[in-house]
This record gives structure tokens, sequence and C-alpha cells, in this order.
């Protein structure tokens, strides 16, 4: 794998064109201090706004019990690792997405999957001259 992006290097493709990036346990930096991992990216799943790039990444301390992260605290570091995890990823991507979405959740939840007893936040951003713009859904 020497010479390969970190993308060509953890990228996979799956089934109908949907690519996948699958998580590791690193901690990723947010501004509320909370341990938050990548569970995985899902790339061209249908959005409301078109082609959409899912970031989904664990983040335990939002837990409805026993979490200590509030959601309004949860939205500010999903913001931000819009802007710091997510739009590295998309250099080496290509053509963009026409939204990214973010999402914590305490525990790990098959995408597609409903269920009720996790915790979960999403927002949606548009890009818009390098910069991730909220949305609201």
């Amino acid at each position: 794998m020497a010479g390969l992006t970190g993308a060509e290097r953890l990228w996979t493709v799956q089934a109908e064109g949907e690519v996948l990036l699958v998580g590791s346990a690193q901690p990723i930096a947010v501004p509320s201090g909370q341990l938050v991992t990548l569970q995985d990216v899902i790339l061209n799943a249908p959005g409301t706004a078109g082609t959409t790039l899912r970031f989904r990444f664990l983040a335990p301390q939002i837990a409805r019990n026993g979490g200590s992260i509030p959601p309004g605290t949860a939205t500010e570091d999903m913001r931000v690792l819009c802007e710091s995890f997510a739009l590295p990823w998309l250099a080496d991507l290509g053509p963009l997405p026409e939204q990214i979405v973010i999402s914590l959740s305490d525990t790990a939840v098959p995408f597609g999957e409903t269920a009720p007893e996790a915790t979960q936040f999403f927002e949606a951003f548009s890009l818009r001259d390098g910069v991730c713009i909220w949305e609201a859904f």
C-alpha cells in the first residue's frame, strides 16, 4: 500500500456504488473534550439534498442515561467534525457531495436501522467555499 493516499488505503467499494470507510478506535478531538471515534463513512447514500456523504461517529457521552454532553454542545462538536475531519477527506474523493451529514451515537447502530435505545444526534451541512454551512433538517 505504499504510495497510496489515506483515502485509497481506507475506502472500499461496496455494491451499487456505495463507498464505505470503516472507522477506528482512534479518538478524534472535539471542543467538548468527549471521546469521539469514527464508526464509518457512507458515500452516495441518497439524502434530501442529493448526493450525501455521511460521517457517523460514536460518542458515548451523549447517552440519555449517564452521559455528560448536552445536545447544544454536541452540535458544536458536529460542526467541528465537519470542518476538521470531513472536509480533509473530500480532497481525495473527486466531485463534492451536495450534503455532508455528521451523526453522533452513544452506541454503534447499523446504517439504516432503528435503535430506540440509542441516543443519536444528526446535523446536515452544505459546502460553500471550503466551509461547512449548517442546514436545518
